[in-house]
């Protein structure tokens, strides 16, 4: 149905209003941002075909500057507010994290490592430093490219945790494959870390593997 035909009550912004976000559709979502759409083509309808034409939104958000741009009713102005928009929700996350309590909020931390790890072409290895009281002091990338036992180096991460003055860590990698079972390799790398930060009394809270739309959490495998 095109938005001039739908109730007002119906329309993306009105229903965000009274409902929610959380009930809008991703064309919907789309639209709102987008404000216009083309000539004989309303803004509903065309945020919907641009969803079909990059096969899902993730794709869409995750697809290079150019080829963003080359679709039809896009442009650089979008593509500036979709990543801004993407900025802040891993900005949010993270003060989120910095002010509470880690692991009291495992799904926050978890959207948080999906928001930077999630749809990266090469595997990436992120620590984030907690203080005493579980609340995150800063984050970073370590290492980058293929993950093994031999590519993580405890030794680093030991000199990085006691740098930050952190109390604990989580660490957290991604798999480019999309399948977020963890290897033998990524439990190897696990016990070393453990037994490495064992050495100057420092926690491994937890190890997130990051798929396509799914984390695995070691802690709740019981590993460690």
């Amino acid at each position: 149905m095109s938005l001039k035909a739908l109730p007002n009550t119906l329309k993306p912004r009105e229903k965000l209003l009274s409902k929610g976000a959380h009930n809008l559709s991703d064309s919907e979502l789309l639209a709102l941002l987008l404000g216009t759409g083309t000539r004989g083509v309303d803004v509903l309808q065309l945020a919907q075909q641009i969803i079909e034409q990059h096969g899902s939104l993730r794709n869409l958000l995750s697809a290079p500057k150019a080829q963003f741009c080359q679709t039809k009713g896009l442009g650089e102005a979008t593509y500036a507010q979709l990543h801004a928009v993407a900025e802040l929700m891993r900005r949010q996350l993270s003060e989120t994290l910095t002010r509470g309590d880690a692991l009291c909020s495992p799904e926050q931390s978890k959207l948080f490592l999906m928001s930077i790890l999630r749809g990266r072409e090469r595997e990436a290895f992120y620590v984030l430093y907690l203080d005493n009281q579980n609340r995150m002091i800063s984050y970073e990338m370590l290492f980058e490219g293929t993950l093994d036992s031999a590519s993580v180096y405890p030794r680093e991460v030991v000199s990085r945790a006691l740098e930050c003055s952190a109390a604990s860590i989580l660490v957290a990698h991604n798999h480019p494959s999309g399948l977020a079972e963890p290897s033998q390799a990524d439990r190897r790398i696990t016990e070393r870390l453990i037994n490495a930060l064992r050495l100057v009394d420092i926690r491994l809270l937890d190890h997130f593997v990051i798929g396509d739309g799914e984390v695995v959490s070691f802690a709740e495998r019981g590993w460690v």
